[in-house]
């Protein structure tokens, strides 16, 4: 891209962090942060699609995040449960729902919801929204190689076919546009795992507001932000 300012992101990747913290300020147990994230989260998606965003990345539960109490781990899920079942259960939805990351650490409820939400909302015509679940940006890479592995094992490309673009058609998030922009609230400045692969030339915003208290406004002024830097891609 020129040195004019860069145009509105297609694809937004979100590190949704700060919930267990907002909880604590506010004198509440960790689950009620993590609820209060997930109402946050439906807004911001509704707000991704009413201002024309193609795709959208969450964070929503990590391969490290097993490490948490049970008792933290069980909120998650119970809120991811109700989550699965009330969303996106309104007439007219447009949203097409993906999830991405390991499904055999999951219960099998909870993967019977997921499985149900994509089939219903295939073929709907807005944004596309991955919610990472159980998901780690190492892992994803390494089974995008072992993928490519079995692809020579199996005489259907030779190693020399190995190459960025077959990788990438490989990684979760084959079926959107590059990602754009990373964005992480909470005042964390990491990554933290997430898209390591897809973040080659992303956009980084960190912003110190906690995720429950994420609005809107947040967003449009990480946008802003994006569209005033100089993307170069490496050119020069």
């Amino acid at each position: 891209m020129s040195s004019e300012q860069s145009s509105m992101p297609r694809h937004i990747g979100i590190i949704m962090d700060g919930n267990g913290r907002w909880a604590a300020k506010n004198g509440l147990p960790r689950s009620a942060g993590h609820a209060r994230g997930a109402e946050v989260f439906r807004t911001i998606c509704r707000y991704c699609e009413k201002i024309g965003i193609e795709a959208l990345t969450v964070y929503a539960f990590s391969t490290e995040n097993w490490s948490r109490s049970a008792d933290e781990v069980s909120a998650i899920m119970n809120i991811l449960r109700r989550y699965l079942r009330d969303a996106f259960n309104q007439e007219g939805e447009t949203i097409r729902v993906r999830f991405i990351g390991r499904r055999d650490r999951l219960d099998s409820d909870i993967l019977s919801l997921m499985q149900e939400i994509e089939d219903v909302s295939r073929d709907n015509p807005g944004l596309i929204l991955n919610i990472a679940v159980d998901y780690g940006g190492r892992d994803e890479i390494v089974r995008a190689a072992k993928e490519a592995a079995e692809m020579v094992a199996d005489g259907r490309i030779t190693a020399d076919e190995i190459d960025e673009e077959l990788i990438d058609s490989l990684t979760f998030t084959s079926c959107c546009p590059p990602l754009d922009l990373l964005l992480r609230p909470s005042g964390e400045e990491r990554i933290s795992n997430f898209m390591l692969w897809q973040c080659a030339y992303a956009e980084f915003v960190y912003m110190d507001t906690l995720w429950p208290d994420f609005t809107p406004e947040h967003l449009d002024r990480a946008i802003e932000e994006f569209r005033s830097r100089n993307r170069r891609f490496g050119g020069r």
